[in-house]
């Protein structure tokens, strides 16, 4: 159970938040005003949530009214928790089939995401049941026929319960996509036209994200009708809490020692190292451990249950340092994090916000630290600071003062 002081995020971010929204779109302050039941606002106390954050403000009342939703946020700003929210409000126990369907790109955000509605809904006997990858299809099998009213999970798991006819698609009123751009991005879009074709036709469509580039809003409207849309200006996507910073290491085969350099001087609570390849997460680990440094590993290779073992070792905080590829980037909330490290430059520029969205969680403050390299990394670096009307500057001498 979290406490109380981190679940008080709503006031730091509501008045610098700078939206456009549709012309029907009203601010409400608090969760009270928003006609939730009575148990949901129960278990929305007790998990310590006390006043909704800018985007919840402004996008919990249109759902649960059931229009469709195009909303758009800052990480850190409780998407997940909206989204578990809204589902817990939506649906109802007088029925055993699953009538709200969440789809992540990924299965540690899947899971972060139903852990979040069964504790929301820990008063409302609603049923939510994870359905991922890597995890028992029988145990997926026997908790759906028992009965499940919220299914969160990754595509290729749900959409393969949906073909067996396990899942059962008839009475699912609302599908929300997470890191929506990921959903109807390379490799998923196919599968979420065929998955769409399998639902109501009246459903409810609800897509978020932190960022939604133009080229796929024509993908989105394939999805909605008359979406309420609320999205955050592009130069109000970089967090206040996060201070940017590069280090010019001119070779790759210096970033490591620039690293270790790095860790030698900061004291941090915790922090992510971002890489590129699942190859690089295995020998950056393999290195660092080589100096001493004690640290997790994570990649989407990894078995399933190593991942879990992983992820639970990092947020318990018996590891500090969590070395890992960008399927960490999206989404997952570990409160502790205080530093994170683009060790290499990201292969998109989203990719770059999302990674540094995990440090400064909920209005907390963060550094990011970016590894330059001479040449194409430099032109990618001024890219990110155009594109995102913000700078990251050199890293100063007192970086240690920082954090």
């Amino acid at each position: 159970m979290p406490l109380n002081a981190d679940a008080r995020r709503a006031a730091k971010d509501v008045a610098s938040a700078d939206f456009t929204v549709s012309r029907d779109v009203t601010v409400t302050s608090s969760f009270e005003s928003m006609n939730l039941k009575e148990d949901l606002l129960k278990g929305l106390y007790e998990y310590g949530y006390e006043r909704p954050s800018a985007i919840q403000q402004r996008a919990i009342v249109p759902i649960i009214q059931g229009r469709d939703v195009i909303a758009q946020a800052q990480s850190g700003t409780g998407k997940s928790s909206m989204i578990a929210l809204a589902a817990c409000q939506v649906a109802s126990t007088s029925h055993r089939d699953p009538q709200v369907l969440i789809l992540s790109p990924t299965r540690e955000l899947a899971e972060q995401t139903g852990t979040l509605a069964r504790q929301l809904g820990e008063y409302m006997a609603i049923n939510t049941h994870c359905c991922i990858g890597g995890k028992s299809l029988g145990e997926d099998i026997k908790k759906l026929e028992a009965g499940v009213q919220v299914v969160s999970g990754t595509p290729g798991r749900v959409y393969d319960l949906v073909q067996r006819k396990h899942l059962v698609t008839k009475k699912i009123k609302l599908l929300v996509l997470d890191e929506a751009d990921e959903m109807l991005n390379r490799g998923f879009k196919e599968q979420m036209y065929d998955m769409y074709r399998h639902l109501p036709p009246d459903v409810q469509v609800v897509l978020i994200s932190a960022t939604l580039p133009p080229d796929l809003m024509d993908v989105a409207n394939k999805f909605t009708t008359e979406p309420v849309r609320i999205l955050v200006r592009r130069d109000e996507l970089t967090l206040d809490g996060i201070r940017q910073f590069h280090v010019d290491v001119e070779k790759e085969e210096w970033k490591f020692d620039t690293l270790c350099d790095l860790y030698d001087t900061l004291t941090i609570t915790q922090s992510v190292i971002f890489v590129n390849t699942r190859k690089k997460v295995d020998w950056l680990a393999k290195e660092m451990r080589s100096n001493n440094f004690t640290v997790s590993s994570m990649h989407g290779e990894m078995p399933q249950g190593d991942r879990e073992s992983v992820m639970a070792e990092f947020r318990e905080g018996k590891t500090r340092v969590l070395i890992t590829t960008d399927i960490w980037a999206r989404g997952i909330d570990v409160q502790q994090v205080s530093l994170v490290v683009n060790y290499d430059l990201p292969p998109k520029r989203e990719s770059y916000l999302h990674r540094i969205g995990r440090g400064g969680r909920f209005g907390r403050k963060g550094v990011a630290i970016t590894f330059v390299c001479e040449g194409d990394d430099i032109k990618q670096l001024k890219d990110l600071e155009r594109f995102y009307r913000t700078s990251i500057d050199e890293l100063p001498a007192n970086v240690g003062d920082l954090m």
